[in-house]
């Protein structure tokens, strides 16, 4: 029992010196399937999702050991931005945040889907956070990859390195579609379950089009965050 309690004291001494209890890299799909509205959608669906009085509270839950966010566009294989650089986020911060988002305009972006390419580079991202008591990559995306190094090919090699994948699969936003819309978004999640995810809990969460992924990224987010404030409370 003494050994025991000794060990855990250890392990919170180790987890009460790390610098943020969680890094958060999102990756945001802005290839040639996604228009200049459905980008909209999704730059303010992630601002809006941030403004949430749950995640708001999730993300400030324990202030001596804040989330780090980071938040990137992806597409081809050459062509991925950082909107926003890695960020503790605090009550300021994180309305610094928000109206970045939401002031940031559609660059010309290539067609291509690179989802192994930005998925290496979230992972990139992730590695220089390595004091942070767990780190995560989010990949939003409206399609399977294309272009570069297959997502399967890529994935065990990040979970290697300690970093969780999950997924947040964006489906057509024709609702005149039917049965075919939620055959195609079924579809779209299988892949992103066996191709991408990866780490101990990775999920993959839905939205059947871009209207939705405010709700879809709202809900995402407490599930990563809650997990880490009920742990470092």
């Amino acid at each position: 029992m003494k050994t025991a309690l000794a060990l855990v004291m250890m392990l919170w001494g180790t987890l009460a010196q790390a610098q943020c209890r969680q890094a958060l890299a999102l990756g945001l799909d802005v290839s040639g399937s996604v228009d200049a509205r459905e980008y909209r959608l999704q730059l303010d669906g992630l601002a809006s999702a941030l403004e949430d009085a749950e995640v708001r509270a999730a993300l400030l839950a324990v202030p001596d050991a804040p989330v780090y966010l980071l938040v990137y566009e992806w597409s081809g294989p050459e062509d991925q931005v950082t909107l926003l650089p890695w960020t503790a986020i605090d009550s300021v911060s994180l309305e610094q945040t928000v109206a970045l988002l939401r002031a940031t305009e559609r660059r010309v972006a290539s067609p291509g889907t690179a989802l192994g390419v930005a998925m290496m580079l979230g992972a990139r991202h992730l590695a220089v956070q390595g004091d942070c008591w767990r780190r995560t990559l989010d990949i939003s995306g409206d399609g399977k990859s294309n272009l570069g190094p297959r997502p399967r090919d890529v994935k065990a090699a990040i979970a290697s390195k300690g970093i969780t994948i999950n997924a947040l699969a964006i489906g057509v936003d024709d609702a005149g579609t039917g049965d075919i819309r939620q055959a195609e978004i079924s579809e779209l999640s299988s892949y992103f379950r066996a191709e991408v995810i990866v780490g101990p809990d990775a999920f993959v969460v839905t939205s059947l089009g871009f209207d939705g992924y405010a709700e879809a990224m709202r809900i995402k987010l407490l599930r990563e965050l809650d997990g880490m404030v009920i742990g470092s409370r």
